[in-house]
């Protein structure tokens, strides 16, 4: 990264210290544990340091607590205004009014929408730094009130925010059935030109509460899709902005969605300890909110996909984790059965019967159970529509390699072929991946017949 202009004095003596350090800003990013993008803007001057990370920076380079104070003593320029061109992840923590939160969410979908700037949000990469910075300010940083009365937008109400959510929701089932690829453009496109002017508008309290709430669940589909498409930092950053979000909207339950949303990513992306703590941040969000019984069902079958994911990972077998796994399943069995309740939220109807038992058959596969895996993957298939055409094939795979496992290899096979024939059909990256990803564990039986025609097959069917 090249180092930044000066606006303003800046923070010389903060940089002359790094570099007596011998520190370039993503090295010293990394020390202290914020993003390089974090570390520029305390360069320059543009956002006040929290006394967490001065007390860090002081232990870390083995100075005085004064010194470091001298460092910093700039007044950062926050009441600046962002340039219209700004990217949009220069204010990456989910601190900040909510006027602050919607003015760089409507920063990250102009970007989206802008054809020369949309590669640099699909290239960016994924920073577990980040994710440190937005868990303490969840937890700790206060949030202002949500109402912006005064918008210079249209007058908006409650039938507005419906239709958002009402959108929310057909943009996922049509997510489920053909793919990120095919929907994202009509998401992004929806949030500028539809959300945004909204957000910009004058409704009282209330109504800006749901409306903060209604972008946040938004901004976090758009994130998911990005991610279905192998774009993580771009997923990660729209994540970022829906926490924010759904702080200025003081929505707990919105904010556990999203923080197992980025547990589920960390997993994927090989961060088992930010996963186990961004779980467990979901579901202590979760309770906080009073969550209804399958927002937490979900938030706690998240959770044991990520405790059996690290058990997985792990050098030696944890049988306590393994006990945590399989009692969490439970937990999540029990509360699901409940039934639907009054105050579930719309996003929550995506996870039925046959995503619980889809996830937990992943969950078994990872602490070694194989037999109960593939006996979960079956109920899932067998209860998944037609219209979730992703979910059948990620089934398909984990029943692969759950009959791998167990030596069943012709069974698995078949069951890879399936997805095979699901992910063609497909505009989604992950699901070529799951497909992919199961082929090299077919190594050790590449002199099989079986193997040799699947090989061919694949070659076939996924050529392109």
């Amino acid at each position: 990264m090249n180092e930044p202009a000066q606006h303003g004095p800046g923070r010389l003596a903060l940089i002359r210290a790094r570099k007596r350090q011998g520190l370039t800003q993503e090295a010293a990013a990394e020390q202290i544990g914020v993003s390089a993008t974090t570390w520029a803007r305390w360069e320059r001057g543009k956002q006040g340091v929290r006394p967490v990370y001065r007390a860090r920076i002081a232990q870390t380079w083995q100075v005085d607590a004064a010194e470091v104070e001298r460092w910093l003593d700039t007044t950062p320029d926050v009441d600046a205004p962002h340039r219209e061109d700004s990217p949009p992840w220069e204010d990456e923590d989910a601190s900040g009014s909510a006027a602050s939160s919607v003015e760089a969410a409507g920063r990250l979908w102009r970007w989206e929408m802008d054809a020369s700037r949309r590669h640099l949000l699909t290239g960016l990469p994924f920073v577990p730094a980040m994710l440190g910075e937005w868990l303490l300010s969840w937890r700790y940083d206060s949030a202002a009130s949500p109402a912006l009365s005064s918008g210079s937008g249209p007058a908006v109400g409650l039938a507005d925010v419906q239709r958002v959510l009402d959108a929310r929701v057909a943009f996922s089932r049509m997510d489920h059935h053909f793919g990120a690829g095919l929907v994202r453009p009509a998401v992004t496109d929806f949030m500028h030109y539809t959300l945004a002017p909204l957000l910009r508008g004058s409704y009282t309290d209330r109504v800006g509460a749901e409306l903060l709430t209604a972008a946040a669940t938004m901004t976090q589909l758009a994130g998911w899709m990005a991610f279905d498409l192998g774009h993580h930092g771009q997923a990660q950053h729209h994540y970022g902005q829906a926490l924010k979000l759904a702080k200025a909207a003081h929505s707990p339950l919105v904010a556990a969605s999203v923080l197992a949303t980025l547990a589920h990513q960390a997993r994927d992306l090989n961060q088992p300890r930010w996963a186990v703590r961004l779980s467990q941040a979901a579901v202590d969000a979760g309770h906080e909110a009073k969550a209804p019984p399958r927002v937490m069902a979900m938030l706690l079958l998240r959770q044991a996909h990520t405790l059996a994911a690290q058990a997985a990972g792990a050098e030696s077998a944890d049988p306590h984790t393994k006990r945590r796994v399989t009692t969490l399943l439970a937990e999540a069995d029990v509360l699901f059965a409940t039934g639907p309740s009054d105050g579930n939220p719309a996003w929550i109807t995506d996870f039925s019967q046959a995503e619980l038992a889809g996830e937990g058959s992943l969950c078994w596969h990872a602490i070694g159970d194989h037999r109960r895996s593939a006996a979960a993957a079956q109920q899932a298939l067998d209860g998944f529509g037609a219209d979730h055409t992703r979910s059948v094939q990620l089934t398909h795979i984990s029943a692969a390699k759950s009959q791998l496992a167990m030596g069943e290899l012709e069974q698995a096979l078949d069951s890879a072929r399936a997805a095979a024939r699901g992910a063609k059909e497909l505009t989604s990256t992950r699901a070529i991946t799951f497909v992919r990803d199961f082929h090299i564990q077919l190594q050790p039986h590449r002199a099989n017949r079986l193997v040799k025609e699947f090989d061919t097959y694949l070659e076939t069917e996924l050529a392109g």
